[in-house]
């Protein structure tokens, strides 16, 4: 079923849903299953598996020269969102990104996923490779994630990159798209991402998932800069219990956000990780509460490969 499909059934009601990563390459699946079974009890309608681009990294040789090799440290993305779904019975969101992808490549990706049955996607730009300053795209690949989400809407459509195939047969994704409370950090102002994120709905993108934020006002005011430029689709929030004192600088630098002043100071009191664990899931269940309050169709989760702390704040509102 369709991402907005399950919000219509959920009439007015807050789902929860939850993100998680692909196990690095040679852990077992089971240990992902084992961090997704406690949080089933809350009924998630679907779960976001994300993607993970290539790396480069560099092997020296007993002579002294360097070795450059590409590896992918979490792969499997699509044989993950099926088998969640196999075994769990709930639908799943995998992550499509423009980097490391040619337009071919990407048609073949979504024909997979159709086969599989699966109905969503989250279109996104992705992230540079990390040895790598700036996004650079694949030689006949996408450079932005409108470009990326048109190609999903075309195949909707039937319209395949071959244009003289016959009888062709056109998919159905909804596909998602991400949105930034404080802006995406290569924007110029938070005008000009709101045009951005619009020029992706006008693309084709039925939903809205944020970047994590910590502070509820962001959100507001951000819902209502979306809702001012025309943009009506859903918006789902996205949010992350705080579980150690140092993602008090981790978590800024690796997704550009500010914390509130009142959170940082009550972690940096925090006599160490566990009390800091505490304090943060207390700060995620009082936003949820709020964002419930406010209506929010969805409140999801980025869990990031663990689901104790997320447990304990569904625990609490669901």
């Amino acid at each position: 079923m369709k991402v907005t499909e399950h919000l219509t059934r959920a009439e007015g009601k807050t789902l929860f849903s939850f993100e998680v990563l692909p196990p690095k390459k040679g852990e077992n699946i089971q240990n992902l299953f084992s961090n997704i079974e406690p949080l089933m009890e809350f009924k998630p309608p679907f779960i976001d598996v994300t993607y993970h681009r290539e790396e480069y990294v560099y092997r020296q040789h007993p002579n002294g020269l360097l070795e450059k090799k590409t590896v992918r440290r979490r792969p499997g993305t699509v044989g993950i969102c099926a088998a969640i779904k196999n075994r769990f019975d709930v639908d799943t969101v995998p992550h499509l990104i423009c980097g490391g992808f040619s337009k071919e490549e990407t048609e073949n990706a979504l024909i997979d996923l159709h086969f599989l049955g699966i109905d969503n996607v989250l279109a996104l730009r992705g992230d540079p490779i990390k040895s790598e300053g700036r996004f650079v795209p694949e030689p006949d690949g996408h450079a932005y994630a409108c470009d990326l989400i048109g190609q999903v809407a075309d195949l909707n459509k039937g319209a395949y990159l071959d244009e003289e195939q016959d009888d062709v047969w056109a998919t159905n994704f909804c596909i998602g798209t991400a949105g930034y409370p404080e802006k995406h950090f290569e924007s110029p102002n938070s005008g000009a991402d709101i045009r951005y994120l619009k020029h992706k709905v006008d693309r084709g993108a039925e939903y809205i998932v944020t970047q994590m934020f910590f502070d509820n006002e962001q959100f507001f005011q951000f819902e209502q800069k979306c809702r001012t430029a025309g943009i009506t689709v859903p918006i789902i929030p996205g949010l992350k219990p705080l579980t150690t004192k140092a993602q008090l600088t981790a978590l800024p630098r690796s997704f550009y956000l500010n914390l509130p002043d009142e959170l940082v100071d009550a972690v940096h009191l925090a006599p160490d990780n566990a009390a800091a664990r505490e304090i943060g899931i207390e700060w995620c269940i009082n936003q949820s509460k709020e964002l419930m309050a406010h209506g929010v169709p969805v409140l999801h989760y980025y869990s990031m490969g663990k689901s104790e702390s997320i447990r304990r704040v569904a625990a609490a509102l669901f």
